[in-house]
């Protein structure tokens, strides 16, 4: 299986857990090469922070985290050549504000704080996605209840794309999760791998603490 497959498996298997943004993406663009022109996209100093950002969310622990898996380059890559413009100009207006923060809150680059202080900013920046997200979902709620054509529309943002708008740390999110279990490090050490499956047995009990398998 090529990892562009597996990539798509596991965004349409996450489903919820993904932003709009992102199941947009690969509704409308997975089968076909992007004609968006995202060169010269970001900065090296950004490419550095979105490796960054991703080794917070996913950290070393008893298993690689992100940055050992090579996540940063490949949500660069992924943002430059999958995303709409619109949710690339999100995605850099999201380092920029970040960087704008962390000089304001501690005086330096988001580059040279410690980790700490990157955990506590980046922190920040989830919790009011979070809240525009759930305010966002209450707003679209109250519109849908108001049409008569529920399941007319539901099909069309199906097949047209994502409705509403995109969040930087929504899509960093994401593309670190898909980046990370889509590689060697993430399907082999942090998921519990199985190199030739054999037969298939749809329910598997897991023992307390197993890892999921890939």
């Amino acid at each position: 299986m090529e990892r562009r497959e597996a990539v798509r498996n596991i965004a349409f298997l996450m489903g919820g857990a993904l932003s709009a943004t992102t199941i947009g993406v690969f509704l409308d663009s997975c089968n076909t090469p992007s004609a968006k022109n995202g060169s010269g996209l970001f900065s090296a100093d950004q490419d550095q922070m979105i490796t960054e950002i991703a080794d917070i969310i996913i950290p070393t622990t008893k298993t690689p985290g992100a940055k050992a898996a090579g996540v940063g380059p490949w949500i660069s890559m992924m943002v430059r050549d999958c995303y709409p413009k619109e949710a690339q100009d999100v995605f850099v207006k999201g380092l920029e504000d970040l960087e704008a923060r962390s000089k304001k809150e501690y005086n330096n680059s988001f580059l040279k704080i410690s980790v700490k202080e990157r955990e506590q900013l980046l922190g920040k920046v989830r919790d009011e996605t979070v809240a525009a997200q759930k305010a966002d979902g209450e707003k679209n709620a109250a519109a849908e209840k108001a049409k008569s054509k529920a399941l007319t529309n539901t099909v069309k943002a199906a097949k047209y794309g994502p409705q509403g708008p995109s969040y930087f740390f929504a899509i960093a999110r994401d593309l670190t999760m898909l980046g990370y279990f889509t590689s060697e490090i993430g399907a082999t050490q942090a998921l519990q791998y199985v190199d030739v499956p054999g037969r298939y047995d749809g329910c598997i009990d897991l023992k307390p603490g197993q890892k999921v398998y890939a």
